[in-house]
Order: C-alpha cells, then sequence, then structure tokens
C-alpha cells in the first residue's frame, strides 16, 4: 500500500503552490525548511539528510524546489530502480512538474495529478509512457502487474515492432492505450484473478475482483480464520493480488480475527449490515436458519461475498468452515472499488494537541489528525489547527458542550469514518477521553463498542508551563482541579490537605472562572499552613498562543485577580526554589532531592526516569 506522499517546501516562494496542492490532496503531509518556511505540519535542519529519510522509508515526495537540488541530494544513496518511491519535482512558481525518480512506482502518475491542480503538462520522459500512452509496470488503480521485472524485455520487445497477440479479455487500460495488437503477434498480455506464471514475452495482470467473504464466533483465534481462508484461495488458485478485501457482518467490525486476516492479506476490512446481507439470501448457496436466528440474516460469509461483488458476481466457493469460523469467495466481473463497498471498521482518535503552539504537537497528533475523514471539537481547538484542518470535514461545537461532541464523534465514526476528536493539552488530563470512555461505559449503541478507539496524547499545561518556567516539577508532584461541577468541593479540599501534608508540587487545573472565585483563595490558605510563604508559584496563562503570560510569585504574594480560566498555577514544594535570571526574571526549580538528604552524603548520582 502506498503511503500519501509528503510534500517538501525549502522556501517561501512555494508556499502558495503547495498550498494548492495540499487543497486537492488532503492526504498529502506538509514538511518545511525550518527558519524560512511557516505553516509546516513538520518542521527539519538539514535539507539533504530529511529529504533521505523520507527516500529510504519509501516516502512519495513532492519537492516544491528545482529538480536539480533533488538530484543532488538523492543521487548518492540511489541503488535500485525497482525499489525507489516517486519523487517529483515542482517549480515553485507551479509551471513545471517533473517525475524525477520512481517513474514506473506512480510517479508518472502522481506528477500527472499535480501537473492537473497546477493547470500543466507534466513533463513524462519514460519511454512507455510515450510511446504506448502508459506504463506496462505502473497499472491503473484496481490493477497489478505479477511479473515487473518481466516489463524492460516485454516493452523492447514492443519498441522493437513485435505486438500483442489481439484478445477480447485484454483490459481496457490496455486496449485503449497505444500498444501495438495482432491477431498473429508474439506477445501476451493476460488479465485474470488466478495464478499464472508470465515471462519476458508474458505479461499477467490481476485484477483486484476477488471477495473473500468470512464468519466466525466471538473471540475466535486469528491462526483459525486465517487458515481456513488461506486453504480455500489455494484450493482455488486465486492469486493474492487479485484479493480486494476482506468482508464481514457489521457486528464482526471489531473482530481481532478479522482484522488480523485482512492485514496478513494486506488488504482491508470492509462490512455490511444485516439487512444488506439477507437481501444476498437467494443467491445463497448455504443458506441457514439458525445463522438467521443469530444475526438476522441467513449467510455471512457468503452473504458478504456477494455483497461486495455485486449484482453480476458470482460464488466461486460456497462456504467452508472451521470449528469457529466460516470462509466463501465471489468473483467480480470487474475490479471492486473498495470505496463504495461496505464500510470500514469506524475509528476515534481522541487527540491531545498541546497548549496551542505548533512546536508543541506532536508528531503523532500531526499524523491523527491528517489521517482523519472529520474533525469534531469546540471552535477554538480546531481554528488552532490553521490548514491542518484543511480538506477535512469540520464539525464545530460552543464551549460547555462536550457530551455532545463526545456523542457526534461517536456517531460520525460508527458510519466507517475516522474521526479527530480534538482536545487541548492532554486528552486524558481533565479532558475529552475520560468522557468518552464513561459514555462508551453505558452506550445505547452497540455499533459505538465496535469502533476502534486511540487516544494520542499531547503536551499538558503543568508540561508546558513547568518548561517555560524551569523545571519545577523535579521531584514528585499531582494535579488538582478546582472545579466543583463535577466534584464536590469536599473532596477537592481533601485532596488540597493531603498533597500540602506529603508536600508535593501542586498543579492547579481550572483555578477559576466568572462565577467561582473562591477555591483558589481557599487552597492557598490551606497551603500556607503547611509550607513557607516564600514558596514559588507559577501562574502561566494562554500557553503556546497568542497573548501568553508566564509570571512568577510567591504563596504568600499570590493574587487571586490575577487568574483567570485560561491560566494554570504551579505552586512549589516546600523544597521548591526561584534563582534569578540575567534578565531580571526568575528559574524556578525543585530539586531532586530534599536538602537533609542530600547533606547525609546518600543522594544517587541519577534519578532520571521515563517521565
Amino acid at each position: 500500500m502506498i503511503e500519501a506522499p509528503v510534500i517538501v517546501i525549502l522556501g517561501p516562494g512555494g508556499m502558495d503552490v503547495a498550498k494548492r496542492i495540499r487543497a486537492a490532496m488532503p492526504a498529502c503531509e506538509f514538511h518545511g525548511l525550518a527558519h524560512r518556511v511557516t505553516g509546516a505540519e513538520i518542521y527539519f535542519e538539514e535539507a539533504g539528510d530529511h529529504l533521505r529519510a523520507l527516500f529510504d522509508a519509501g516516502r512519495p515526495i513532492i519537492g516544491i524546489c528545482a529538480a536539480g537540488i533533488q538530484i543532488r541530494i538523492l543521487a548518492p544513496i540511489l541503488i535500485d530502480k525497482k525499489v525507489e518511491p516517486p519523487v517529483v519535482a515542482v517549480a515553485e512558481d507551479g509551471s513545471a512538474v517533473v517525475p524525477l525518480l520512481g517513474g514506473h512506482h506512480g510517479a508518472n502518475n502522481l506528477a500527472e495529478e499535480v501537473a492537473k491542480i497546477l493547470g500543466v503538462a507534466a513533463a513524462i520522459t519514460t519511454a512507455g509512457d510515450v510511446r504506448f500512452g502508459m506504463a506496462l509496470d505502473n497499472p491503473p488503480g484496481g490493477w497489478v502487474l505479477a511479473n515487473p521485472d518481466d516489463t524492460k524485455s516485454f516493452s523492447a520487445e514492443l519498441l522493437s515492432g513485435n505486438a500483442v497477440r489481439f484478445d477480447r479479455t485484454l483490459p481496457a487500460f490496455i486496449t485503449e492505450a497505444r500498444i501495438p495488437q495482432d491477431p498473429d503477434g508474439g506477445l501476451r498480455i493476460t488479465a485474470t484473478p488466478y495464478l499464472e506464471n508470465g515471462d519476458a514475452r508474458h505479461l499477467v495482470y490481476h485484477p483486484s475482483c476477488v471477495a473473500v467473504g468470512v464468519g466466525c464466533e466471538r473471540g475466535t483465534g486469528p491462526e483459525e480464520l486465517a487458515a481456513l481462508v488461506h486453504a480455500a484461495l489455494a484450493n482455488a488458485k486465486i492469486a493474492p493480488a487479485a484479493i480486494a478485501g476482506v468482508f464481514s457482518i457489521d457486528l464482526k467490525a471489531d473482530e481481532p480475527a478479522v482484522q488480523s486476516l485482512a492485514d496478513t492479506l494486506n488488504v482491508p476490512a470492509h462490512f455490511f449490515d444485516a439487512a444488506t446481507l439477507e437481501g444476498e439470501t437467494p443467491r445463497l448457496a448455504t443458506p441457514s436458519d439458525l445463522v438467521f436466528r443469530e444475526v438476522g440474516c441467513h449467510g455471512v460469509s457468503e452473504g458478504a461475498a456477494l455483497a461486495a461483488v455485486g449484482a453480476y458476481g458470482t460464488l466461486i466457493v460456497a462456504k467452508t468452515k472451521s470449528p469457529r469460523a466460516t470462509c466463501a469467495i465471489a468473483l467480480s466481473p470487474t475490479p471492486i472499488d473498495i470505496t463504495e463497498t461496505g464500510r470500514p471498521q469506524g475509528r476515534l482518535i481522541i487527540v491531545g494537541t498541546g497548549p496551542g503552539s505548533d512546536d508543541w504537537m506532536t508528531a503523532e497528533a500531526e499524523a491523527s489528525i491528517a489521517a482523519a475523514t472529520d474533525l469534531v471539537g469546540y471552535t477554538l481547538y480546531l481554528d488552532i489547527l490553521g490548514e491542518r484542518a484543511e480538506g477535512k470535514t469540520r464539525h464545530d461545537f460552543p464551549l460547555g458542550k462536550e457530551t455532545a461532541r463526545v456523542r457526534a464523534a461517536l456517531d460520525i465514526a460508527a458510519t466507517g469514518k475516522t474521526v479527530a476528536l480534538v482536545s487541548s493539552g492532554d486528552p486524558g488530563i481533565y479532558a475529552m477521553a475520560t468522557l468518552v470512555f464513561e459514555i462508551l461505559e453505558d452506550a445505547e449503541r452497540a455499533e459505538w463498542r465496535r469502533l476502534a478507539i486511540e487516544v494520542c496524547p499531547g503536551i499538558s499545561a503543568l508540561q508546558a508551563a513547568a518548561a517555560r518556567s524551569g523545571a519545577p516539577l523535579g521531584h514528585d508532584f499531582c494535579t488538582i482541579s478546582l472545579s466543583d461541577l463535577l466534584t464536590p468541593w469536599d473532596a477537592i479540599e481533601r485532596r488540597i490537605r493531603a498533597a500540602a501534608d506529603g508536600d508535593f508540587v501542586i498543579a492547579f487545573y481550572n483555578p477559576v472562572s466568572i462565577r467561582r472565585t473562591w477555591q483558589l483563595e481557599k487552597a492557598r490558605d490551606i497551603l500556607l499552613g503547611a509550607r513557607p510563604e516564600t514558596t514559588p508559584v507559577i501562574i502561566a496563562r494562554n500557553l503556546g498562543r497568542e497573548g501568553e503570560q508566564l509570571r512568577a510569585t510567591t504563596l504568600g504574594g499570590l493574587d487571586i485577580s490575577d487568574v483567570d480560566m485560561l491560566t494554570v498555577v504551579l505552586v512549589g514544594s516546600s523544597e521548591t526554589r526561584a534563582m534569578a535570571r540575567s534578565d531580571g526574571r526568575q528559574w524556578v526549580y525543585t530539586p531532586r532531592g530534599y536538602a537533609c538528604k542530600n547533606a547525609s552524603g546518600n543522594t544517587t548520582s541519577s534519578q532520571e526516569s521515563a517521565g
């Protein structure tokens, strides 16, 4: 499976062109040279190292720069053109698009796609493309060439005047190309879903027209289902490249054995509802009343295979069984459009974007947002994404509608989409992840439970505040939310007193609101009973965003009016120290050990952890 291209920008002059390409190809990643480019998703310091790393990783590259730059950078690592990823050079003004490498592995098609976006013609120079209107080893989507190593010899025969033997079964992309054909031609091209050997004078193409339908009991071992399916495919002599997907009933969308099988076959797993599968009953070879009573259709594996191949498809392997699984195989007369066939398992990614700065968004968060079809979140959080939100369907919610956000995200994901539920900071710290699992525990919709759910961590406000101010979290710390909307104040106060007794550094979240100001004052008074008035305090507001403010004060000097709902407050322990900086401000840090311990000479040389 080819990965999404990476748009690489080396200078500000290519930004407009890059944006036009990204708008039309939203799956692309946006990489920019640090200090010269703004608005990129991922920044790099050295162009040569970054481009070579992408190339070595097999990532398709669209470089918005001179072709010569990419040639000089990549030339030292060119080894085998058979495995080179596509590399395309695009002029900064969009006037030229040139496939540099990987022409037979998607670069020509990628260049033509980019050129179409920019309204120019791609400079294709591959001999086969120029002479025949296509590259024999780069068939269109839905087709795979079984013997690509033979294309060089085959193309040489064509270029020397030989012709392909005329055959009514030749696929349209061959008959419509400028490939010479003759009833007595000495070359052959075969299109088949079955295993067949080709050679230097015989190319074999496999259409992705085979549907593997499966069913299984809950908890079936992946090995059992895989063994059943592989045996059925081998007996039918199906070419692996002809398999379009694994198909089943939607009740099995979260079944590990089904997802594992799809991964093993390197194809997607898609699912149909019971009503759709029941519609295939007249075509089933082995309908079952028992299956109907259990899941609402007379056949899962046969029904799913037939639903995938459509009305003109045929069942070529009727239901076969193992102790806990079933398998059937159907054949479509044309390649199966997997995007229009069933639904994939829905995916919900709960994404933490950090405090707000681009520099504080993790690579995993960037990738999760890029992978999403839909974004759900508070409008401010979605706006912070900027260009990352382009090409995505936005579902904006006002502040305070957290439950509505979660339900909407679950509903959208249940349609088979990949949804990013966007949260600032870390989604698992006083944020959306907890609410998702609370709602899932009492889920009124069974399909919510079948979703693939991931939590993508982000840099939290306490980490950002600590980093900006020095190292106040250098020893044991805790976080306490002062909001009593969901937690009784008595419980909050007990935690404050326990943290005071334990001498923890404390990060106070939700310290005040418009109608709630007394809690922080109460917390300060409790802490003053356990640690000195000179205890350092950090007031951090709007971290990573416009209007960022960071101020160091003391516990005794903490003025509640300096704090609002966009602020996190860090209160040091009895050991936390403030140290003057040359610019008049202060560094705040908490030593790794207590003074009495240090005085005894028993400290270890290192207390680093994975934190």
